[in-house]
Order: C-alpha cells, then sequence, then structure tokens
C-alpha cells in the first residue's frame, strides 16, 4: 500500500482522536481537523500526522481546510453534535446550527474532497452517523433528522460513484462512551436526580450487551472500510449497538 493520506474531521477528541489513531496505525498518513487546535496538535504529534483548525458548521472553513489540506484518499466525516429536547423547545438558532454542522458540512467536506477521488478512480468517504439515522428515539428529534439526512446522502453518493473506484458507506454507532456522552449522563442526574448508575442504565437500556459502545470499536470499523479489500462494501451503513436496532 502507498501512503495514503485520510483526514479526520472533529478528530480533537472521542470518536474522531480514536479513528486518526487507528488509522495511522494502519499506515495511513492522517490529517485531523477541529475547531481546538491544541487537542489536535497534540493528537498530531502523537500520530504523526497534521493538524488543521477548521470549524465544519462554517462553510468558508471548509474551504480554507481544503486549500491547506490539498487532496486525501480516504475523508471521514465525523464532526458533529446532538442536541436533546423536546421538538417544541428547540430553537430556531439551535435547529440551523444542527443542520449546518452535522449535514451541509458533510456535504461540502464531499463535495471538496471527491473530485481528486473521481480523478485518480480510488477513494474512500466514511460518514459516522448515528443508529439515530436508522431508528426513532424521543428528545432526538432535530438531531436524528440530521442523520437519517446523512445515510440518505451516503445511499445516493454511493450508487453515484460506484463504478468511479470509490467507495461511500456510513457507521452507524449507538452511545459511545466519549465525553458528549458523559456530558449527557450529568445532565440527566441533574434534571432527574437520578444516580449515575441509573442515568448510565437509561443511556445503555437499547443495547443489549447492556453498556456503552467504546470508541475504537468504531475506529476499527472505519478502518476497515477504508481498506482496499473493503472495495465491494458500498452504501452500507454498518451499525455497531450491540444488536439493539434489530429488536
Amino acid at each position: 500500500m502507498s501512503k495514503r493520506r485520510a483526514l479526520v474531521t472533529g478528530a480533537g477528541r472521542g470518536i474522531g482522536a480514536e479513528i486518526a489513531r487507528e488509522l495511522a496505525r494502519a499506515g495511513y498518513h492522517v490529517l485531523v481537523s477541529s475547531r481546538t487546535a491544541a487537542e489536535i496538535e497534540s493528537l498530531a504529534q502523537e500520530i504523526g500526522g497534521e493538524a488543521i483548525v477548521a470549524d465544519m458548521a462554517r462553510p468558508e472553513a471548509i474551504a480554507e481546510l481544503k486549500a491547506r489540506a490539498g487532496n486525501v484518499d480516504i475523508l471521514v466525516n465525523n464532526a458533529g453534535t446532538a442536541i436533546s429536547a423536546p421538538l417544541h423547545k428547540i430553537k430556531m438558532d439551535d435547529w440551523n446550527w444542527l443542520i449546518q454542522l452535522n449535514l451541509t458540512g458533510v456535504m461540502l467536506c464531499t463535495q471538496a474532497f471527491l473530485p481528486y477521488m473521481l480523478e485518480q478512480g480510488w477513494g474512500r468517504i466514511i460518514n459516522v452517523s448515528s443508529v439515530a439515522g436508522l431508528s426513532a428515539q424521543k428528545y432526538l428529534t432535530a438531531y436524528a433528522a440530521t442523520k437519517h439526512a446523512v445515510i440518505g446522502m451516503t445511499r445516493a453518493l454511493a450508487d453515484e460513484v460506484a463504478t468511479k473506484g470509490v467507495t461511500v458507506n456510513a457507521i452507524c454507532p449507538g452511545f459511545v462512551d466519549t465525553p458528549m456522552i458523559q456530558q449527557s449522563i450529568e445532565n440527566i442526574m441533574k434534571t432527574t436526580g437520578r444516580s449515575r448508575e441509573s442515568a448510565v442504565e437509561a443511556m445503555t437500556v437499547t443495547n443489549p450487551q447492556g453498556r456503552l459502545i467504546e470508541s475504537e470499536e468504531v475506529a476499527f470499523a472505519v478502518a476497515f472500510l477504508a481498506d482496499e479489500r473493503a472495495r465491494g462494501i458500498n452504501g452500507t451503513c454498518l451499525v455497531i449497538d450491540g444488536g439493539g436496532l434489530r429488536r
């Protein structure tokens, strides 16, 4: 394998950081992007990669990211966030921000880096979605809307480039043990008065294994889809939730 180049967005911590480490271990030259300079600069030094600060909710930042990163062979659209609230309480600014980051950012980043992949006849685009993009859960209406849309975009683009040597797939994890989920657990404790054990149980009730998914499990799936031998996997949503979605 030549030294292929991979870009991971939202790589400052959690899933994104672990994906970057896994791809580096697999032999790729990894570029990491995030809004927080200190986090990605430390990570880039750790894995021997490159750090580029970019806010994926800002179209001009994505254009700058492309200019600085150049061409990549593998694009991992991981940047995203969640809002948990009843739909009637979601503010328009929050709705628009969620769509801009979770959906439009994925589209613009893919649009920026796809032409080179098509030109060379090889590429991997891996979108980190969620089981919320395939199922429904109360209080995650806005988040689920963006993740459903990412899956629709993944499947449509996969057909579009199927004969071009490029594959497009999505990873759909359940609740992953990340700083964002830990904050959600803290919020449950604060708003409901539940114990930490009870709050964690609320987050893991949909997983038959009774646990949070680990970031390294998601990273392994990304590295698998990036591999040359995964060329026959296209338009797939790889679910990592302990088997809960099949129920």
